[in-house]
């Protein structure tokens, strides 16, 4: 590829097709470059560090899982019908990834751990949203919070377990999903409101 046509994304699409194919720990800046046909120094103009480059991957990863949820919580819809539905939609997208592609499932995390203060930024993102909806559910009159961001904050520690990549093993329980549903009544009706009848 001549180096004047390369971008951060073709760098980023690159980079995620050497890890799915050496794994975190074998692959370097180098495989990444000799994959686009480049020199490692043209990666580096995009890239400043091989920790960087990783960065931007569990970046952009998790930016797959923020931007749909993002518009759940910009819509204007009733609050508890929305923060059902953000978080039956979180739990969907991380458990889809683990089942369709464990082994780049693998790779993120691995990559995640070393990322933590991207990680740390998307957390604080997805509890800004949850805090959204929640103010929704204060200002509609169905939900009963003096501190929305705090309850936001507890929602999403609550539901750990469903969506959190540390506790995959246990997402093909066979129990998992009334589980998650039992949290999800739980939540709701702590909030001041409750779920309807399937």
């Amino acid at each position: 590829m001549p180096e004047e046509m390369l971008t951060p994304e073709k760098i980023l699409d690159a980079a995620v097709e050497v890890l799915r194919r050496y794994g975190p720990v074998k692959t370097t800046v180098v495989d990444v470059a000799r994959s686009l046909a480049v020199s490692h120094g043209s990666v580096y103009r995009h890239f400043a560090s091989k920790a960087a480059l990783r960065d931007a991957v569990v970046e952009r990863w998790l930016a797959e899982v923020t931007t749909p949820l993002a518009a759940i919580a910009e819509e204007q819809g009733p609050a508890p019908e929305r923060l059902q539905h953000w978080l039956e939609t979180l739990v969907t997208i991380k458990q889809r990834r683990a089942v369709t592609d464990p082994e780049l499932f693998a790779t993120y995390l691995v990559l995640a751990e070393e990322a933590r203060t991207v990680v740390v930024a998307h957390v604080a993102t997805l509890v800004a949203q949850l805090t959204r909806i929640v103010s929704d559910g204060v200002a509609q009159g169905v939900f009963v919070t003096d501190d929305p961001r705090t309850t936001a904050r507890a929602i999403f520690d609550a539901t750990n377990r469903f969506h959190k990549p540390s506790h995959a093993a246990e997402w093909s329980d066979p129990g998992i999903d009334d589980a998650f549903a039992a949290v999800c009544t739980l939540i709701l009706r702590g909030l001041g409101t409750s779920t309807k009848e399937p």
